[in-house]
């Protein structure tokens, strides 16, 4: 009995043995890890600092060489910047103002035609915009151009038809510099995509000319000064002046009327397409927000069927297979 009972004392504490020793080894490794996580987590904290600080070098390294702006002229040579204007034609849902394009088209032939071309306009880009078709035709008569050789080989002159451009003031470039003291009158036809600030230059460098240059300003002489074109001194005189023109809709025609009016044309022979283009936009943006929502419910149609799917498992019905005890 003594025996039997010193056996059955020894087979519990087995588990109770074994238990012990499981805990002991844990708390062994747990000890033993621990100088090791630690390490890692220094490691991992180091490794993340010396990314952020290659990163941040070399953020900084790119804005040293290439972020600052580099600058061709002082602000001096430059030119005084143009205040911004609200241009009604470079907002959203606005279009050209057409009487403010016909009194700066009769502005631009009164005033600025007799020293600078708009060779990129041809007549017809004037019909439905600008003037009707018949005053386009008698405004294209009004001036010749070269026609086809004949059969002697003589170029004879025609009167203009809607498919000639707008003449030029002068023959040649030499004959536009020998006219204006050495300086060519630039083209117009894309001076105002052509210049910084666009319309708000081109306003702010016609009502720009001050009755005297300011104290201490050195104008070369030939030269006007102006604080908006770069160096201050350009050839070009003051050439607007209240009451210069009459327009045919009664518009008062003061100096700044007249420049926003031909700054507005100008803007306008920059870019004629510039109604249509905006239209199209607006009408891409409608008929592709409609199709995005055709597409999403096309899309949730197509696939509400397998997302909302649920698969259930039904296992087989039939008498069970016991397995034999032992076995």
């Amino acid at each position: 009995m003594l025996a039997r009972s010193c056996a059955r004392a020894t087979r519990s504490s087995g588990p109770i043995r074994s238990l012990l020793q499981k805990a002991t080894s844990r708390a062994s490794s747990t000890s033993a890890s621990e100088p090791s996580k630690a390490g890692n987590v220094v490691g991992n904290i180091l490794a993340t600092s010396g990314a952020t600080l290659v990163g941040v070098g070399a953020v900084a390294w790119y804005y040293n060489q290439y972020g600052p702006r580099a600058l061709a002229m002082t602000p001096a040579e430059e030119g005084l910047h143009a205040t911004a204007y609200p241009w009604e034609h470079e907002k959203l849902f606005k279009t050209f103002d057409h009487q403010a394009l016909r009194r700066g088209f009769q502005v631009y032939q009164e005033v600025c035609a007799a020293c600078h071309s708009l060779s990129r306009i041809p007549y017809r880009s004037l019909v439905g915009t600008i003037m009707t078709v018949d005053e386009a035709k008698t405004l294209a008569e009004e001036n010749e151009y070269d026609s086809e050789p004949n059969d002697e080989g003589d170029i004879e002159k025609r009167p203009g038809k809607l498919a000639d451009y707008l003449p030029d003031p002068y023959k040649n470039d030499e004959a536009a510099r020998a006219a204006n003291q050495g300086a060519l009158p630039p083209d117009l036809s894309l001076i105002v995509k052509g210049r910084h600030g666009g319309c708000n230059y081109i306003f702010s460098l016609l009502t720009g000319y001050p009755e005297e240059p300011p104290p201490g300003a050195a104008v070369p002489e030939g030269l006007n000064f102006n604080p908006y074109f770069p160096g201050t001194g350009i050839a070009m005189a003051r050439v607007l002046y209240d009451g210069l023109v009459e327009y045919e809709d009664g518009t008062p025609a003061t100096s700044s009327q007249m420049a926003k009016d031909v700054v507005e044309f100008l803007n306008w022979a920059a870019e004629p397409e510039m109604d249509q283009r905006k239209r199209m936009g607006w009408e891409v943006m409608a008929i592709g927000s409609a199709l995005m929502l055709l597409s999403v419910w096309v899309k949730r149609y197509k696939w509400v069927g397998i997302k909302t799917r649920k698969l259930v498992y039904n296992p087989p019905v039939g008498p069970r297979s016991r397995t034999p005890r032992g076995a």
